[in-house]
């Protein structure tokens, strides 16, 4: 046997070089043994055998807010696991009774924080400027609608919403929002018109009218987001809406000048002398103390009446709000005493009858002389 054939029955053959195994997904190249990547199509959700994407949670916020309190407190975590497990899911988000619960808490708290932020904020702005009442009012109008904007997105970094998830139905809350918030929101706009032309203003004094058609005069308290409150002398309180008050026409007493004429008429007799009545009416005008001396009173004669000769005493004041029927009930009652002591007739309605002489008017007065003897006897 040749020492070649020992040697290579001594020495095992050698083993065949193995490749690797392809792993998923990737490819070898025939020339060189080279991989070549290729890519993987991502598996589908819904394939049957393979696992579901589980459904991602509206309001992140709880679930943060789960893990800690489940930190602390074994009890608590295992309360939240309940409510966490009854819930519906909705497409790929899921709304549980935790989350809802969550949702009202950090709600409740926002709307407090708001309300009381603005309350603060309104404080400082009346004490540290120096702002007309309308100015004043637009300013905490401003102020308000700033702080509640802040708070909302407070509220929606908090919970972490995922805002996607009300798309379904996002058109028709938007719909429902423009039809019903519709007026509200041009009363709101509204508000701020007449707030920023100062054309009505708090402490305004304004001609009203109620129900019934009668207009009566009354002040504007404050100037809201839907409506303007204005109370009259006899303490009823009318909420008008702002648009009302812009697209109308408004008789303010006080919007340039709060100085407001007040018409007095008055009748005297046609025996009277004219020029001491009209002394006496200027005197019964001046000893009111509203009264302004700058424009001083006058009296006006506006014609002959049928039992008196008309005049109308003029006077003015500057202060509308504390009423105008007890100033023209203070004129006429001092007039009343300056009339009595000067001897001048305040006439009242005189009817003179004119009777024709006929046939029936003489029966007429026969039956009657006829029953006065009756009577007599």
């Amino acid at each position: 046997m040749s020492p070649f054939y020992t040697q290579a029955a001594r020495d095992p053959a050698p083993e065949p070089t193995r490749e690797p195994a392809a792993e998923p997904g990737t490819a070898y190249s025939t020339a060189d043994g080279a991989p070549e990547a290729t890519a993987t199509p991502a598996p589908d959700p819904l394939a049957p055998g393979l696992p579901e994407v589980p459904a991602e949670d509206a309001v992140t916020g709880a679930d943060a807010l789960r893990a800690e309190l489940t930190e602390q407190s074994v009890t608590a975590g295992s309360i939240i696991e309940q409510l966490d497990a009854i819930g519906i899911t909705m497409d790929e988000t899921r709304i549980s009774l935790w989350s809802v619960a969550v949702v009202a808490l950090v709600i409740v708290g926002i709307i407090l924080a708001a309300r009381i932020a603005t309350r603060l904020a309104n404080n400082l702005l009346r004490r540290f400027t120096r702002l007309s009442p309308s100015q004043s009012v637009l300013g905490e109008k401003i102020v308000a609608i700033a702080v509640w904007a802040f708070a909302f997105f407070v509220g929606v970094d908090l919970l972490g919403i995922d805002l996607t998830a009300l798309a379904v139905f996002s058109g028709a809350f938007g719909l429902a929002i423009g039809f019903g918030l519709q007026r509200t929101f041009g009363n709101l706009i509204a508000g701020i018109i007449l707030l920023m032309d100062r054309s009505i203003k708090p402490g305004d004094v304004i001609v009203v009218a109620d129900t019934s058609g009668k207009e009566t005069f009354g002040q504007i308290r404050r100037i809201g987001v839907r409506a303007v409150s204005i109370i009259t002398r006899d303490e009823k309180e009318y909420l008008i809406p702002n648009e009302n008050l812009m697209i109308n026409q408004v008789e303010n007493w006080s919007y340039s000048s709060r100085q407001v004429r007040i018409q007095v008429p008055v009748g005297v007799s046609y025996n009277a002398d004219i020029e001491l009545a009209e002394k006496l009416m200027m005197e019964a005008a001046k000893a009111c103390k509203r009264v302004l001396d700058r424009p001083p009173p006058s009296v006006w004669m506006t014609g002959y009446g049928e039992s008196s000769v008309d005049f109308i005493i003029h006077c003015w004041i500057v202060d509308p709000e504390d009423g105008v029927g007890n100033i023209r009930s203070e004129v006429l009652k001092n007039l009343w005493h300056l009339l009595k002591e000067h001897e001048i007739e305040i006439p009242f309605p005189q009817r003179d009858l004119n009777l024709r002489d006929t046939d029936e008017f003489r029966q007429l007065l026969a039956a009657l002389s006829q029953r006065v003897e009756r009577s007599e006897h």
